[in-house]
């Protein structure tokens, strides 16, 4: 199958700085990929390569196989058949609700327009509200607007430039995933740029992770928070701490709480020190365990308190612990470990109370 988006080994630069450095990703028809990453790593020029934005030094942009980018090649923005949800909504004020669906629509019939924006406004929850004015709607309703005119069209690509940026926390998570559903309903594939990770996991199925103009890693979201293939991508994904280990051989790894078969870490020989990843979810209460942990910090969050405990030599782990579970702090509580992806890089300076973050 040829992928709806190739973006292969593109680099671009500003003047002389360099942006982009050889990114490479594929994505099918029908699938919602993601670019995630911090300020600066360079997805939002990704994203406006592909819309035809801005050119390329070298590599090329594929759509269905034609060549729509490279370093003598751009074909204009219009003429790519890529719509584009961006952060601000950029709706026009003077239009209403149905009018600013129908802008893109100038080569439909009257009929055909009138016939696409009463689809659209019935695919993104508005059928009531075509004549309202977007001043006259919420955050939310503004966006499904904008998320109306795109796909009005009927574009082969969607991109979406941090579309949920300007909305509150409990907003941003319910349109995500609305914006997913009308998205898989009508078989868009797309491509999203955020730096919110749970936002890219609410949405994507592909994510990329951003650094330095480069992919550290293309995954599915639960391979990028269980197997994380570099350190960046796996401090950088959810939360977790680092214990020293020892690689004993290739089927065994010893932390100051036992002996565990490892993941990546049989690439090492016998005796290498290396850094364990321990997330939260791996660390799990026990009453009836003889291994104790300190309570350190211990952060409330409604069903369940995250814990930072601190091990008998030192070291440090969290923990996720239901919330009727409610230890002091200083208090030592029973723990055990269920590790399914043990993960592992090599050592790296300790951490301590005052280098955790936040």
């Amino acid at each position: 199958m040829i992928p709806r988006l190739s973006f292969s080994d593109v680099r671009q630069a500003y003047g002389r700085t360099p942006v982009l450095q050889g990114v490479s990703f594929d994505v099918e028809p029908g699938m919602i990929a993601c670019l995630l990453g911090a300020s600066g790593c360079g997805k939002t020029t990704v994203l406006r390569c592909i819309a035809g934005f801005e050119p390329v030094r070298s590599g090329t942009v594929s759509l269905d196989g034609r060549v729509i980018s490279a370093k003598n090649i751009s074909l204009p923005p219009e003429q790519r058949r890529i719509g584009v949800v961006f952060q601000d909504y950029a709706l026009f004020p003077h239009l209403t609700v149905a009018g600013n669906i129908a802008f893109g629509l100038r080569d439909f019939t009257n009929g055909e327009r009138d016939s696409r924006v009463r689809e659209m406004l019935q695919v993104v929850s508005l059928a009531d509200l075509g004549e309202k004015y977007p001043q006259e709607l919420s955050g939310g309703q503004q966006q499904r607007v904008a998320l109306a005119r795109a796909l009005a069209p009927r574009p082969q690509l969607l991109l979406l430039d941090e579309p949920f940026s300007n909305l509150d926390v409990e907003m941003r998570e319910r349109l995500s995933i609305e914006v997913r559903d009308i998205l898989k309903r009508e078989r868009i594939t797309a491509v999203l740029v955020t730096h919110d990770q749970n936002e890219a996991f609410n949405i994507a199925d592909m994510v990329g992770i951003m650094k330095d103009g480069r992919i550290e890693q293309w995954d599915t979201p639960y391979r990028l928070y269980h197997e994380p293939q570099t350190r960046y991508a796996a401090d950088f994904i959810g939360q977790g701490l680092f214990l020293p280990g020892t690689i004993i051989d290739n089927s065994r790894i010893r932390l100051e709480l036992g002996e565990f078969a490892p993941g990546t870490a049989s690439q090492w020989p016998a005796g290498t020190a290396v850094d364990v990843l321990l997330r939260p979810d791996d660390v799990l209460h026990d009453d009836a365990s003889a291994m104790q942990a300190t309570v350190l910090h211990k952060a409330f969050r409604g069903a369940e308190f995250l814990y930072t405990l601190r091990l008998a030599d030192g070291g440090l782990v969290y923990s996720l612990v239901p919330s009727h579970h409610n230890h002091a702090i200083g208090e030592k509580i029973g723990i055990r470990l269920e590790l399914d992806h043990l993960v592992a890089f090599p050592r790296n300076p300790p951490v301590t109370p005052e280098t955790l973050p936040g």
